[in-house]
């Protein structure tokens, strides 16, 4: 990612949303909704927790570059 990429702000529905998969949105969602801007922001302390103990999605671990980015967007206080 350039520099100048790295500071430009994150949208939830180009940037985040998709890092999600609809079998992991069916999963979460009787708890909360990942697909939904304000639910992810207000559960992503836990999100990011589950993420880097690997224990979410429960059918692999993600990648440290997309942990860093949901951290990045969670950090800009979302897009809302």
């Amino acid at each position: 990612m350039s520099d100048a990429a790295s500071h430009s702000p994150l949208r939830f529905d180009s940037d985040i949303k998709p890092l999600f998969r609809v079998r992991d949105r069916d999963s979460m969602r009787g708890h909360f909704d990942l697909w939904s801007s304000s639910d992810v922001l207000a559960h992503g302390d836990g999100i990011v927790s589950q993420l880097r103990a690997g224990k979410m999605p429960c059918d692999g671990a993600w990648a440290g570059d997309q942990i860093k980015l949901l951290e990045r967007w969670l950090a800009q206080g979302g897009d809302e």
